[in-house]
């Protein structure tokens, strides 16, 4: 899944094509996949781009009459830029494409939103304020403003019961974190990812705060400049313990495991965060001591 760091250059990569140009058509190829209907997609044509943001993982194109279309790519959702679309609408069908947008000039250019698998979750919204979008409406603090100082982390911490994991990927408390960058910043802070977070120091707490922070703002320096066919395999090549079960830690040496759930899993290093202890499967929902 993108997270905010591959949002963060898509954003930028957009911005620079986008800003400034004139939006010739939209195509919602995928019925499901449009998420509002007022005002409508048709409503885009003949407006300008005015700029590109990002609210967590949500992608947001701004209109010059102040529409905006919020792109939400999922799990296994992405953009893809193209100097040159066919010159044929495309048609509806089962294949992967869900929304092509096409500017008027450069002729031609523009981008697909596609999607793979069976289970279709990528999203777009077309709305006069972002805080219509009920996931933009419910998001938390973004980790990379100014604002989020470690005062209020540690504000956002305080009470809480959950894994520090699950705290981390939830995002009506932090913006932007997903599976694979929690995993990141748990092992760079050398913690846990069962860890409640109630239950973290003070000193846990600055720790954890700095390697949120230096975890993305690394990633976006690495995606910055890319063009939106690199993010993917950058993402993949820079990450240190997700997606590398059984492989050696680039820290200590031992060999990555993984938690596995229904749907997910994630990936830890059993000398850096656990005192060498390998944590269960949470499948049989216990924790080995």
């Amino acid at each position: 899944m993108p997270e905010l760091p591959e949002v963060e250059a898509l954003s930028g990569f957009l911005a620079e094509r986008l800003t400034g140009r004139e939006v010739a058509r939209v195509y919602p190829v995928s019925v499901q996949v449009l998420k509002t209907y007022d005002p409508p997609l048709t409503g885009l044509e003949g407006r300008t781009v005015t700029g590109v943001g990002r609210h967590g993982k949500f992608l947001d194109i701004v209109a010059d009459d102040g529409t905006h279309l919020v792109v939400h790519l999922a799990r296994a959702g992405w953009l893809r830029w193209k100097d040159k679309l066919p010159d044929e609408p495309p048609r509806p069908g089962k294949g992967p494409l869900a929304l092509r947008l096409r500017l008027a000039e450069p002729r031609g250019a523009g981008f697909d939103l596609t999607e793979a698998g069976t289970h279709k979750r990528l999203a777009v919204y077309c709305v006069r304020d972002p805080a219509e979008v009920p996931g933009i409406a419910r998001l938390g603090p973004d980790p990379l403003d100014q604002a989020f100082t470690l005062d209020v982390f540690a504000g956002l911490l305080a009470g809480e019961r959950r894994q520090i994991k699950g705290v981390l990927r939830d995002q009506s408390v932090i913006a932007g974190i997903g599976n694979a960058y929690s995993d990141e910043v748990l092992h760079a802070a050398r913690m846990s990812p069962f860890k409640i977070a109630a239950s973290l120091d003070e000193g846990e707490v600055s720790a954890l705060y700095e390697a949120l922070r230096e975890t993305l703002r690394d990633a976006v320096r690495r995606s910055r400049g890319l063009v939106a066919g690199e993010l993917k395999a950058e993402k993949k090549s820079g990450l240190r313990v997700h997606g590398r079960t059984g492989q050696p830690c680039p820290v200590c040496g031992d060999t990555v495991r993984e938690v596995s759930y229904h749907d997910s899993s994630l990936q830890y290093c059993p000398t850096c965060q656990t005192g060498g202890r390998p944590l269960a499967d949470r499948r049989l929902s216990r924790l080995l001591k």
